[in-house]
């Protein structure tokens, strides 16, 4: 990892540890519901990575588990990683508890390889992780050292122009491209925007020719893009909710692209 991203890295822990403590008992993540059998998956992955039963699953950027774990559910022997040491032991207590076979690693992505050391079938992620990452390649490195021949990597995200947007989302703000580090002062979380939780955060946009890119270039052929005009999730403002049950902009109607899926598979040696 490249020493000059470290400040980065460890203020984004400290504001994800922080998210932590309020997103455990936020309603938007509805923690009880979840321990009573609620999948946190949405239709979406679901339908897209298919059937895991038997399959092994490495999960980046996992938060505190639940998708993880709902993969754990659906069949899949699964590893969890992330930075924030507080949503992995988060994660580790609802697997003990839900008495589930999960493995949780807490260390940054780019040194997943580090610190796990199988390879997978199957790599997941999903809703805003490639944001937090100034440079995809070591990340698309890792991804291609941890696939099993043959084995795939599936990422749901939020679209890369909805990052143009300010906190907002009504006027266009920050580049398309990589080209700068993009420093906010955060109040609250998107789960609860009055909590009394404050740091500061830092991201970076990343472009489809960049995410597609370091893919291809680390080994990985690409099956799929798909795009789509909704978030399944409430977590911006600025939005309303369709009778679908997704969450579209404002006015936009199916005008304006909100996330993304990508399949990209690792080709047989």
């Amino acid at each position: 990892m490249n020493n000059n991203y470290q400040l980065y890295f460890d203020a984004n822990k400290e504001g994800w540890n922080k998210r932590t403590t309020v997103h455990k008992t936020s309603a938007f993540y509805d923690l009880e519901t979840f321990k009573n059998g609620k999948s946190s998956l949405n239709k979406i992955e679901l339908e897209e990575v298919g059937d895991v039963k038997g399959k092994s699953l490495l999960h980046l950027q996992c938060h505190f588990g639940m998708d993880t774990l709902s993969w754990a559910r659906e069949g899949a022997t699964v590893t969890g990683v992330d930075l924030s040491d507080k949503a992995i032991a988060l994660a580790k207590e609802i697997n003990a508890e839900l008495q589930l076979n999960a493995s949780f690693v807490c260390c940054n992505v780019y040194d997943a390889a580090e610190y796990v050391k199988e390879q997978f079938d199957i790599i997941f992620t999903s809703y805003g992780t490639i944001g937090w990452l100034p440079d995809l390649k070591p990340w698309a490195k890792m991804i291609a050292a941890k696939l099993k021949p043959g084995g795939f990597f599936y990422i749901a995200d939020f679209h890369p122009t909805l990052w143009m947007l300010d906190d907002a989302m009504e006027k266009l703000t920050y580049s398309y491209f990589n080209d700068e580090v993009i420093v906010t002062e955060q109040q609250g979380s998107y789960t609860d925007r009055t909590a009394a939780i404050q740091y500061t955060e830092y991201g970076w946009n990343h472009p489809f020719s960049e995410i597609f890119e370091v893919l291809i270039n680390a080994g990985l052929q690409i099956e799929f893009l798909h795009e789509f005009p909704f978030s399944p999730y409430n977590c911006f403002a600025n939005v309303e909710q369709g009778d679908d049950g997704m969450w579209r902009l404002k006015g936009m109607d199916n005008k304006f692209p909100m996330m993304y899926s990508i399949k990209a598979v690792k080709k047989l040696e």
